[in-house]
């Protein structure tokens, strides 16, 4: 068996992806969560056939090459297996540089935790370049959605309604999202939240991924 270098392993680290007519942008491995029913929980890194493994941040340039001409998709979605809002300057640096070459849509799909992790509601920051947020609600209240997520830090639940109104507020198209499937889930309660927010819903299937 051949060994893989560290430095070719970087080489062929998926940075962007289509899938359904999007491009999927992949910025970061890291999270704010421990998600049970995340994939890479159960050891595995790949979503529909690609490896999303990486073994380092990549720069906004090389995210930039890899995209090539973005006006080619009707969506750049910023997801991959890691919380793409931990890289905050880089996602916004690279969503500018999208917009400037003739990006349609951008979307971010997050755990609404990103106010909640810099201190402070960078809803504006992003309101500047991004189009729509899909925020994973996961569940109807505080106690299913900790044990699923395993959030390490106190009112994350709390913290993702608010970010989810905040972004509401400032101009940026939101879903919430919820795995039908999921232990103690119930969907027509997340619906209901949805529809008190004034913001879109998606039911996802549980080990449905991408």
């Amino acid at each position: 068996m051949t060994k893989v270098s560290r430095r070719q392993r970087q080489a062929e680290e998926t940075l962007a992806y289509e899938l359904h007519g999007n491009l999927y942008l992949n910025i970061t491995y890291h999270c704010t969560l421990r998600c049970a029913f995340c994939p890479k929980f159960q050891g595995s890194w790949e979503v529909q056939n690609y490896d999303l493994l990486l073994t380092r941040e990549p720069t906004a340039d090389e995210v930039l090459a890899a995209v090539g001409d973005p006006a080619r998709y009707k969506e750049i979605v910023f997801c991959g297996l890691g919380e793409p809002t931990l890289r905050l300057d880089t996602l916004l640096a690279v969503a500018e540089a999208l917009k400037g070459k003739g990006a349609k849509h951008i979307r971010i799909n997050t755990d609404g935790l990103a106010s909640l992790v810099y201190g402070r509601d960078v809803t504006p920051e992003l309101a500047r370049w991004v189009d729509s947020v899909s925020i994973s609600l996961t569940a109807q209240d505080e106690e299913t959605y900790d044990r699923h997520t395993r959030s390490k830090r106190p009112g994350a639940y709390a913290a993702m309604l608010d970010f989810a109104r905040a972004a509401k507020s400032a101009g940026i198209a939101v879903t919430l999202t919820a795995i039908n499937g999921l232990e103690g889930v119930d969907i027509a309660a997340c619906e209901d939240i949805a529809r008190e927010l004034g913001v879109k819903f998606r039911r996802r299937e549980l080990d449905v991924v991408g």
